[in-house]
């Protein structure tokens, strides 16, 4: 099952010509990555029949030899797991830093996990039973729809398994800084909407975002006025860069780089964020931020 998002590089005829069945969602309502996940999902069973599982699979991603086997596999064996992932790498993580970065984000611990990203083996029944992801996020839907499945009394589960090979496709920091205020959009709308307890969904990330990429250097910018003496403020920001890069612990591949990339990816993050407050009050339509 292929769907397509308005695409206009001849991704539909090359999927038909594969044997996929298509659906091309309708352009007069605004695409999400999970209005095209629901669809997708809809359409495949009223096609094949209701299903017992499906995989998800981001548009950019080629499925590893042996996943669906070894996915399919755990869910026989442990019946209260819902949905599983595995080892997402980045096809080309030496063509640019940012996308390693990506191969290095994406390098999560195996075993129980609290979320999954975009490539996942879900339990149909559970995936229905919960509405699907949220369609209209534009961001961050992944993580939404596993808080809504562990609520339901599902596990989700991280397997030591080779899963998906993606091309982010990164060469420029325009783009890295795109998907970093992306990031933090999704940062402010998950805190809106499950930032309670006893989920706390996202709210240290948030707060860590408005601090560093917002509260803090306004605060120094205006104390500089006072006193110049307050600029030497702006040194926490390469102590937090040497903290984090102590932190990293073993790794040593793009250690310093994904310190240093943290710490700055703040602003890029704040301006996500406020990006986020203006719509909620302006009550404007979300619109997708894409890198690529």
């Amino acid at each position: 099952m292929y769907v397509d998002s308005g695409s206009t590089d001849g991704s539909v005829a090359a999927a038909r010509a594969l044997g996929a069945v298509v659906h091309e969602l309708d352009v007069a309502t605004p695409f999400t990555a999970a209005r095209a996940r629901n669809a997708g999902a809809t359409v495949l069973e009223r096609t094949a029949g209701r299903l017992g599982l499906v995989q998800f699979v981001d548009g950019d991603c080629e499925v590893a030899p042996g996943w669906l086997g070894a996915a399919t596999a755990f869910l026989a064996k442990h019946a209260e797991v819902v949905a599983v992932c595995g080892r997402r790498r980045e096809r080309h993580p030496d063509r640019s830093v940012y996308n390693l970065l990506c191969d290095l984000e994406w390098n999560t611990p195996v075993g129980a996990a609290k979320a999954c990203g975009g490539d996942v083996l879900v339990r149909a029944a559970a995936f229905r039973a919960v509405g699907g992801y949220r369609a209209t996020l534009i961001a961050g839907e992944e993580p939404e729809l596993c808080i809504r499945l562990r609520a339901a009394g599902g596990s989700i589960w991280r397997l030591d398994e080779e899963m998906t090979l993606h091309d982010a496709a990164m060469t420029r920091i325009g783009q890295w800084w795109k998907r970093s205020m992306r990031t933090g959009f999704a940062f402010a709308e998950g805190a809106h909407l499950h930032g309670a307890p006893p989920e706390r969904h996202w709210v240290r990330e948030s707060r860590s975002a408005w601090f560093w990429g917002l509260g803090l250097p306004s605060a120094l910018m205006v104390g500089g006025f006072a006193h110049p003496a307050v600029l030497l403020g702006f040194a926490l920001y390469p102590l937090q860069v040497a903290r984090l890069y102590v932190r990293g612990g073993g790794e040593s591949r793009g250690r310093l780089a994904r310190a240093f990339f943290l710490v700055i990816g703040k602003f890029a993050e704040a301006a996500g964020q406020a990006r986020y407050v203006a719509q909620r009050v302006f009550h404007s339509r979300s619109r997708l931020i894409e890198y690529k």
